[in-house]
């Protein structure tokens, strides 16, 4: 297994808007940074630009709130009934609902605050939703490169989460393509000779956390490029990081 990797962030990519081609924005980045895409390299791509160039925008004066969503809003600091109402609408059900923020299972199967909801560097009075399929954006990028190339690699879409047992947030995965979000250890063995058991890394979670060191929240650079990382190639799907239902302890 290698043991260094290169993260780099492509500067220069403007800002996004309904209809773009992120597949060929991203290809120019690539040019204007000097960077050619080698077989096996991994594009890590913010959710935001996703969401931006696939038009996910609702307006606050197109929500018409729900008596349930009055008195959730009614309950908390921070939100109003329209947004609590896109967050009902976004979302599979309520998994925890406090005075600061709301806990949901979003339509993706993802658990995370309020539905991925964002309204922040965008048109004031406008709210930014996740795209509706991920996983799909995610492989149209994948797509475009390995058709124009002839070259196969990975295409991973983060966002910021929180996390139930740790302060602070970090990037995961929410969209994958090309590889296997697991890689599994299981039946190999340690520098001990001990069979591993149980042992399956969210390799797509920690390679969104990395390329985020280079992406950050204000630099305006919503892409990444991740080489030498020995990933486990397949489809890939952010299915097969959510835990079962009845495997969830703290629902």
């Amino acid at each position: 297994m290698p043991n260094n990797i290169s993260v780099i962030g492509l500067t220069g990519i403007k800002e996004i808007v309904p209809g773009d081609n992120l597949s060929e924005i991203i290809d120019f980045a690539l040019e204007k940074n000097g960077l050619v895409l080698y077989e096996n390299d991994i594009v890590v791509i913010a959710q935001k630009i996703v969401s931006k160039a696939e038009g996910r925008y609702k307006n606050r004066s197109d929500v018409t709130p729900s008596p349930k969503a009055i008195s959730i809003a009614g309950n908390m600091v921070n939100k109003t009934p329209e947004e609590v109402q896109l967050i009902l609408d976004e979302s599979r059900e309520i998994i925890r609902n406090t005075k600061n923020v709301l806990i949901t299972e979003h339509h993706t199967g993802l658990i995370m605050a309020n539905a991925g909801i964002d309204s922040s560097n965008i048109e004031k009075g406008k709210y930014l939703l996740l795209p509706e399929d991920p996983d799909g954006s995610a492989r149209e990028i994948r797509d475009y490169f390995k058709e124009k190339y002839s070259i196969e690699i990975a295409v991973i879409i983060s966002d910021t989460f929180g996390r139930p047992w740790r302060n602070g947030q970090t990037n995961v995965a929410i969209g994958i393509a090309g590889m296997k979000p697991l890689y599994d250890y299981t039946n190999t063995f340690d520098t001990f000779g001990n069979c591993l058991k149980v042992t399956n890394i969210a390799q797509a979670d920690e390679i969104s956390s990395t390329a985020e060191l280079v992406m950050g929240k204000a630099e305006s650079i919503p892409v990444a490029l991740v080489r030498g990382v020995n990933y486990q190639k397949g489809e890939g799907s952010v299915k097969e990081l959510i835990r079962a239902k009845m495997e969830d302890l703290f629902r």
